[in-house]
């Protein structure tokens, strides 16, 4: 279960890592459109558009259906729920270490303050 989980993971950040794709899904956010919609939108070929949506594809992200010669894309049923989860973990556990980190960032300036006190005496 947890190999399964990262390898979603993998595939959902190597996705997310080009720039294209991220576009192509906030195009989709709008609207559903064909892959030869985004091609024209992105001003690329439809076999590179093709392979971008591909890897969207198994990454869960966008789902394509294909009605007579065309291939119209929508959003996956994947919604980005775990990935989420994974971040806001992460998020937590760097903000818990900061805030242990500002803990003793002021105990240190506090015992600082006492220390010069006692020396300017």
């Amino acid at each position: 279960m947890v190999h399964r989980q990262s390898d979603r993971l993998d595939a959902s950040f190597a996705a997310l890592s080009d720039a294209t794709r991220r576009g192509v899904l906030e195009q989709l956010g709008r609207a559903d459109a064909s892959i030869t919609e985004l091609a024209e939108k992105f001003h690329m070929t439809l076999t590179g558009m093709k392979k971008h949506v591909g890897v969207l594809e198994r990454a869960g992200l966008v789902a394509t259906e294909k009605v007579g010669r065309v291939r119209t894309c929508r959003l996956g049923s994947s919604r980005l729920q775990a990935e989420t989860a994974w971040i806001e973990g992460y998020r937590q556990l760097w903000g818990a270490r900061f805030d242990e980190l500002d803990e003793i960032i002021e105990e240190l300036k506090r015992k600082e303050n006492v220390d010069e006190r006692k020396n300017g005496q």
